[in-house]
């Protein structure tokens, strides 16, 4: 069962057809991995081609998914749209943001072609980890970001567990709490991590940070952190994730993988924004004893600097 009682680490409910229409392929993205097969497909379709589904009534969507119209609804309701019309106004939406951001250009969204240019490849790069962030902002609740905060300012220890891509990340925040005095780890390998979790209990902090929600090197040290009564937080782009379900509150990163592995940096951008904004807010707890902190440890190494006559 999941550590999450509710709706509790979500995002609120907004309406789907107005502002927030534009997190609609985002929020898609999110749930493809979880949904089931026929639904899958209709996720897949859309994802492909958001402008065209825009336009297309539920049946001529359902053929192209190989699927019925009552998947399809099913499918709207699962991702939060009262009807078909409301996911085809919040796609129009979506669609119509990405040309707006894009200077009207919506192929920068597509991933690098091999005729690109080397300014295209530039220019497709930088936009899309720009949508990265625009898009974490919007899928980050603030009450569930406060709670992770509550829990860190206050912890006797941190434990961050990530693996691959994750781990960069995980010693940046490790990096960060550090050098404003908090009792931070950082456990990249499983055996190490799950022998930390031995340790953890009430009062202690467990962080996983996952772009999949689903590496098993991450997620069970978290879920053992958990059953031992430490409050858990997961980092992750799928917030259906095993990632997500073993953990009290989950922050949840908005990244687009792409075939030739771009997605893998955004993600890692999206994450360490993420980062930032926890490290920051715990600071802020303490503001004037973590800015004599970040003074110090700045002074400790200036002396290792190469001067230059």
């Amino acid at each position: 069962m999941s550590r999450r009682a509710g709706l509790e680490g979500r995002a609120p409910e907004r309406d789907p057809a107005g502002s927030a229409g534009i997190d609609a392929l985002s929020r898609i993205r999110a749930a493809r991995p979880s949904l089931p097969p026929s639904e899958r497909r209709v996720a897949e379709v859309v994802v492909a081609d958001p402008a065209g589904c825009s336009e297309l009534s539920i049946g001529v969507l359902a053929g192209r998914a190989s699927t019925s119209a009552a998947t399809v609804l099913r499918f709207c309701r699962t991702l939060g749209f009262a009807s078909y019309p409301q996911l085809r106004l919040a796609l129009a939406a979506a669609v119509a943001h990405d040309r707006a951001v894009g200077g009207g250009r919506p192929e920068l969204g597509a991933d690098i072609d091999p005729a690109d240019t080397l300014d295209q490849v530039v220019e497709k790069v930088i936009y899309n980890e720009v949508r990265a962030l625009e898009e974490t902002v919007r899928s980050v609740d603030p009450a569930v970001l406060g709670r992770a905060v509550d829990a860190i300012a206050a912890a006797r220890r941190i434990d961050i567990f990530g693996v691959g891509a994750s781990a960069f990340v995980g010693q940046d925040l490790h990096q960060k709490l550090h050098r404003i005095g908090r009792i931070a780890f950082v456990w990249t390998d499983v055996h190490a991590a799950l022998t930390a979790t031995a340790l953890l209990g009430p009062g202690d902090v467990a962080i996983g940070i996952s772009h999949s929600g689903e590496t098993e090197d991450t997620v069970d040290p978290l879920a053992t952190a958990a059953a031992r009564g430490a409050t858990t937080v997961a980092l992750t782009n799928f917030p259906q994730s095993a990632l997500a379900e073993a953990a009290d509150l989950v922050l949840t990163t908005s990244a687009r993988e792409t075939p030739l592995r771009s997605g893998a940096t955004v993600s890692r951008i999206a994450q360490l924004a993420l980062v930032d904004c926890l490290f920051v807010a715990v600071a802020q707890r303490s503001y004037e004893a973590s800015a004599a902190a970040l003074h110090e440890t700045y002074t400790a190494v200036q002396r290792r600097r190469r001067r230059r006559p």
